[in-house]
């Protein structure tokens, strides 16, 4: 059976969920990551940036699109080697039409030949915009699979449909019930 790792940036803090700006104590990607993880045996991985974005909404989304526009690559606090993992759930909020900066310095450190990448996002209304070409042309050689974009205002009810996700696109993982 195939080694499985759940990677994946998160945000808590200020966010908006349905036009409203709301403070939450987990981010929308990671409460995704912790229903795939009830689902499917495999390890998990937090993306987290050594200076991570503010916690106010509207200075995290200014910063993150400055920090796009100038192709920065933040600092991680740490990573994980995937050589070991055959399967890989990659997961990311939709920022600025694509994947957060700091899950391209995660991304850009890899070889992805062979890896089977099972990519999840949450948003607020642009699914998954641009970033699964991003991904594709940042893990080259990975075999992707059909992705899954969960509304963020709704992650947390969205649990049996993250269910049939994973058993639509889950056949190389262990499943845990």
């Amino acid at each position: 059976m195939a080694k499985t790792l759940i990677a994946f940036f998160s945000r808590a803090g200020e966010n908006i969920l349905n036009g409203s700006v709301q403070k939450l104590e987990i981010g929308n990607t990671e409460v995704a990551a912790d229903y795939i993880a009830e689902f499917v045996e495999a390890d998990k991985f937090k993306v987290e940036m050594v200076e991570p974005y503010p916690e106010n909404y509207g200075d995290c989304t200014a910063k993150a699109k400055l920090d796009q526009g100038s192709k920065v690559r933040p600092e991680i606090k740490s990573d994980i080697d995937i050589s070991e993992y055959d399967v890989i759930y990659i997961g990311y909020p939709n920022y600025w039409d694509t994947m957060p900066m700091a899950m391209f310095t995660f991304l850009e450190k890899h070889n992805w030949e062979g890896k089977v990448i099972k990519p999840f996002v949450t948003h607020e209304g642009s699914g998954f915009s641009k970033s699964l070409e991003d991904l594709e042309q940042t893990c080259k050689g990975a075999i992707i699979k059909e992705g899954l974009a969960i509304h963020g205002a709704d992650v947390r009810g969205y649990k049996f449909s993250i269910r049939r996700w994973v058993n639509k696109v889950g056949k190389e993982a262990k499943f845990v019930n």
